[in-house]
């Protein structure tokens, strides 16, 4: 089960791939995390597949990550008349607050008072994914009277996004909060925030989650990039959720802000994922367009830790096919000159502390040496993630005493995680690492490793030794 490639592959489970057999063979083909969506699907539903990602690790003996992804506050318009309506542009068009009367032609209830609260005359309502724009001309706290700018159909219950707003609500809805004390109690190893704008809504649900679950902050409104860096901070892992940032932004600066944001993580040493229509057209076909393998391509170039799946293999007709691929190219990337080049063009500086410096010292003297593999003793996974920053030639064998660490280590870039036992001292540590790396093909008699380890042990973050050792 060993990875020819250094980034992860996250795919989202639905009804093409939550069978047991098809679960197996997509962790075969190339998967290390689920994403469990929880905007659909009810806790039931969850919970089964849930059990099947665990009974699948059980059998392969590899760690495997769970990730559920919370709906987030959804902003829809309310229901109409005749359940469709036609907007031309110039029209005048009235949002309200009485969700009672149905909508027509010229106005509809939007039952959402915070967004009234925040609205002011010239910003942008962009309704069904961005296909209609409006601009408000005149609002107060109950109503707002807009233009349209954009025209089209518009039916019940559609999404609206308000780009130049920062709306004043918690990124955690009733639903959500529900559907988190369940997540947490199920067992999952990450939880994906949506729409997250502030830092203070990652410190909100942190607060909640009590270190049971590492927190993937969702990148998804210009507002959060105004606070990318402190928000980054906050976090454990960052998402550019590439869905809705190109809805509130233009497409154009798309692109630029997810190399941003990668690099912002590079910095930071924190693990970020690149996601939203990567192989979009697979969900009906069998291969992809061009354009799409060089999307999965530059994201791995761009130095992604992880890339996502979502409807491609949740309810896509070629799952295994579709993460077989994504797989490839990822595997040839890596394999590219260019690739290696960039990545060493880009290693971020250590920061100046015990940690980093053996960190840089590891993958500097494996290159010397010809080691085999840089070997990490982790309770926590932080000299796992500080090895990961310094993104080194050869594997990352991240060995933990800890299922759950085993399992956040599964986003981590070049870490192959392995759940052994615990040592009592550092001899027994250097020998567990000669045992694993044989076992799971690393090295063989004679090679060399390079093992980090923060002793005294169990202290998280506490990197603090460095060794050569050759496996005998």
């Amino acid at each position: 089960m060993r990875r020819q490639r250094k980034a992860k592959i996250i795919a989202t489970l639905g009804p093409a791939s939550s069978h047991p057999d098809m679960l197996e063979k997509i962790v075969k083909s190339g998967v290390d995390v689920f994403r469990l969506n929880f905007s659909h699907g009810e806790h039931a539903e969850h919970q089964e597949r849930f059990e099947a990602i665990r009974a699948v690790e059980e059998k392969l003996g590899r760690p495997i990550g769970a990730l559920m992804d919370l709906q987030g506050p959804k902003i829809r318009v309310g229901t109409f008349a005749d359940e469709k309506i036609e907007l031309t542009a110039g029209d005048t068009f009235k949002f309200d607050m009485d969700k009672d009367k149905p909508g027509d032609k010229n106005r509809v209830s939007l039952p959402h008072p915070e967004v009234f609260a925040a609205l002011k005359p010239g910003a942008n309502l962009l309704l069904d994914d961005g296909k209609l724009r409006m601009r408000v001309e005149k609002c107060d706290d109950k109503s707002a009277e807009c233009t349209v700018i954009t025209g089209g159909p518009l039916s019940n219950r559609k999404g609206v996004n308000l780009p130049d707003v920062m709306l004043p609500m918690s990124p955690l809805t009733e639903k959500d909060r529900i559907d988190l004390d369940y997540g947490l109690e199920m067992g999952v190893d990450f939880v994906a925030l949506s729409f997250v704008q502030r830092p203070e809504d990652v410190a909100e649900a942190r607060k909640i989650i009590q270190g049971r679950a590492a927190i993937v902050s969702k990148l998804e409104k210009p507002q959060a990039i105004e606070h990318l860096d402190e928000i980054v901070e906050l976090s454990d892992i960052i998402m550019v959720a590439r869905g809705d940032l190109g809805v509130e932004c233009p497409p154009e600066d798309v692109p630029i802000l997810q190399k941003r944001i990668i690099k912002a993580c590079r910095e930071a040493g924190k693990p970020v994922i690149v996601a939203t229509q990567m192989l979009d057209s697979m969900v009906s076909n069998p291969t992809p367009t061009r354009a799409e393998a060089s999307d999965v391509a530059t994201a791995i170039y761009d130095g992604a830790d992880a890339v996502m799946l979502s409807a491609e293999s949740a309810v896509g007709k070629y799952p295994l096919e579709t993460v077989s691929i994504m797989d490839r190219i990822m595997v040839r990337v890596e394999e590219d000159d260019l690739y290696y080049r960039l990545r060493d063009a880009n290693r971020p500086d250590p920061e100046h502390n015990s940690p980093d410096a053996i960190s840089a010292a590891a993958r500097q003297v494996a290159g010397t040496i010809g080691a085999k593999a840089v070997v990490t003793y982790t309770t926590s996974g932080s000299t796992s993630l500080r090895a990961a920053r310094e993104r080194p030639e050869v594997p990352i064998l991240g060995l933990t005493p800890k299922i759950q660490t085993a399992r956040r280590m599964t986003l981590c870039w070049g870490v192959h995680a392995v759940f052994t036992r615990d040592a009592t001292n550092f001899a027994e540590m250097v020998g567990i690492a000669c045992e694993v790396a044989q076992r799971e093909e690393f090295a063989k008699v004679g090679d060399s490793l390079v093992i980090t380890a923060g002793v005294p042990f169990g202290t998280p973050g506490a990197t603090n030794i460095l060794r050569i050792a050759w496996v005998g």
